[in-house]
């Protein structure tokens, strides 16, 4: 695509109708346009509220854990052409990942909108239990949909989820992953919009939800672009994120996104392979239409249909991706690299034992990404990787890829936990 004719800098998107460039927008049902026109215009009154902002940077404070630590990965990049890798560390937020940022936003938001309810999707259950401990503390009722065979996956997070109070829905249609999830939630959002809010956890879907999310994630950058220069003096090379919907990776990415020095890279669930055509690689291996509400790539056939990706990682195995990530892909800002699971595993388990850290398999393929990058760049290059979340909830997926007990074994285990 010719980018002649695309905006050139990141404060002019989205605009007014919420686009990036030819991507992003909102195509919902009627029934769903003034609900997402009252966020738009709540969300706007409530950036320019300084009473808002103190209790929004309150929680992340005192109750979130911010600022996230920077660590050096040392062992580890001796793995990476001796190149410096610095970890943002998110994986040790409250909850364990990133997505308490948003959420903590959203549920506030929720609140000056004078609705009692929550929904939401998730896929690993980082945004589930994030958004069930949001709603927890806020005293907001709270249903979060969940594709069956994620449930699975990640039956630990479903128990959190639970025990926060929150009502988990397994969803048994189409593929039973996120993407299904989704659906399952925007149908609820359209039947119960005067009570509920959709507590969308991706920086995708229907305008203000892309913008919203990116504002409320933009912290991560922020604080990394500080600490780095503190600790070493200047920017990095360039970042690492993984990306499905892409709200860790646009968090990171967009206070450095004017800083052209600073190579801005996305790592995407490639799965078995692009070539193989079971993986999540949705810029590489994609193309624009339409899904969840927005214009941007995702994976379809000839007729337009989506088709159905895979992943390693549940928190990856999306078949779209957030509009900005597809603007920044066009004007060559930055740049979206395939990740095998395989790649990723390997990444993951390095990282256990070089740095004693259990990284979330989504993280891991940044940090499969760094390892490559490093190699490419040589030793005098400092990367920074979102280390979006921590791994206990993908303990039983990778106790099965490596072989490391029998699933009866790891079954009794975690029954006795």
């Amino acid at each position: 695509m010719s980018t002649s004719a695309l905006p050139s800098t990141a404060q002019s998107v989205p605009d007014a109708g919420g686009h990036f460039g030819p991507y992003g927008g909102r195509f919902v049902p009627e029934a769903l346009v003034a609900a997402l026109d009252e966020i738009a215009s709540e969300f706007r009154l409530a950036q320019a509220d300084p009473a808002f902002g103190a209790e929004l940077t309150r929680l992340l404070r005192d109750y979130g854990g911010r600022p996230s630590p920077l660590s050096e990965a040392t062992r580890f990049s001796a793995h990476a052409g001796g190149a410096r890798i610095l970890l943002k560390r998110e994986d040790l937020n409250h909850t364990g990942s990133h997505k308490i940022n948003n959420v903590l936003g959203q549920a506030l938001l929720t609140q000056r909108l004078g609705k009692t309810r929550v929904i939401a999707e998730t896929g690993a259950g980082q945004h589930g239990v994030a958004t069930a401990t949001a709603a927890a503390l806020l005293g907001l009722e709270c249903t979060v949909y969940m594709g069956e065979e994620d449930t699975r996956r990640q039956a630990l997070n479903v128990a959190r989820m639970r025990l926060l109070g929150a009502e988990v829905v397994p969803v048994t249609t189409g593929s039973r992953t996120l993407k299904d999830a989704i659906n399952e939630a925007f149908r609820d959002w359209v039947a119960n919009v005067e009570t509920t809010h959709y507590l969308f956890g991706t920086a995708a879907g229907p305008h203000p939800i892309p913008l919203m999310v990116r504002e409320f994630h933009r912290v991560i950058g922020q604080e990394a672009r500080a600490q780095v220069l503190e600790r070493t003096g200047r920017l990095p090379d360039a970042i690492a994120a993984c990306v499905g919907g892409g709200s860790n990776a646009i968090g990171i990415f967009y206070d450095f996104i004017p800083d052209e020095s600073v190579r801005l890279i996305g790592l995407e669930a490639a799965g078995e392979g692009v070539e193989s055509g079971r993986h999540a690689a949705t810029i590489t291996g994609g193309s624009p239409g339409v899904l969840h509400g927005a214009r941007s790539y995702l994976l379809q056939d000839d007729n337009g249909q989506t088709i159905e990706s895979h992943s390693i990682s549940a928190g990856l195995d999306y078949p779209g991706v957030g509009p900005e990530h597809s603007w920044l892909h066009d004007i060559g800002r930055a740049q979206y690299r395939p990740i095998t699971d395989a790649q990723a595993m390997d990444a993951f388990s390095l990282l256990c034992k070089t740095e004693g850290i259990i990284p979330a398999i989504e993280s891991s393929h940044a940090l499969a990404g760094a390892l490559d990058l490093g190699r490419e760049l040589g030793p005098e290059a400092i990367i920074l990787v979102n280390l979006s979340g921590r791994g206990d909830k993908d303990v039983e997926t990778a106790s099965k890829y490596f072989g490391l007990v029998s699933e009866d074994a790891l079954k009794e285990e975690i029954e006795l936990a």
